[in-house]
């Protein structure tokens, strides 16, 4: 039984389709440890302040399934006032490697508590790492400043 030529010619050109379409593919990358990939980041931090305010806290950096506590200090330089505890929860990115989280950041931004509020913050470091954050806090506090804060693996 001799085959449809519309049937032979739609395989054909199915064929040909295909083959296009794996060859203009974009490649996976060589190494996958050289891919970025988000981590999830948990930090605690007490803060207090009369114009330069200063803080410290811990926090715990979650990264390809394995946890990696970190330390949080900081100054902040402009409006600073009060004191709060703030938690924070958030996502990391542009990490290649851990050691990249490790390092300091920059922010500008400010806040208002009374009592109780959330804080959000936004940050960057020279390794390209960016963090954001977002979360409760107590305390009472009124800031507008610049703050900078280094983070340490432990």
């Amino acid at each position: 039984m001799p085959q449809n030529p519309d049937l032979r010619r739609a395989s054909r050109t199915s064929r040909l389709i295909a083959i296009a379409l794996l060859a203009l593919a974009p490649a996976a990358p060589a190494t996958p440890s050289f891919a970025q990939a988000a981590g999830h980041v948990r930090a605690k931090i007490v803060k207090a302040g009369l114009l330069v305010g200063g803080g410290a806290g811990s926090g715990v950096l979650t990264y390809r399934g394995k946890t990696y506590p970190f330390k949080i200090s900081g100054m902040s330089f402009g409006i600073t006032v009060g004191a709060t505890v703030g938690r924070l929860d958030g996502w990391a990115s542009g990490i290649r490697e851990v050691s990249d989280f490790a390092g300091t950041y920059s922010s500008v931004g400010g806040g208002f508590a009374l009592v109780g509020g959330v804080n959000g913050v936004h940050l960057r470091n020279e390794k390209g790492v960016t963090m954001v954050l977002q979360g409760a806090k107590a305390g009472l506090e009124l800031a507008a400043n610049i703050s900078q804060i280094t983070i340490s693996l432990r």
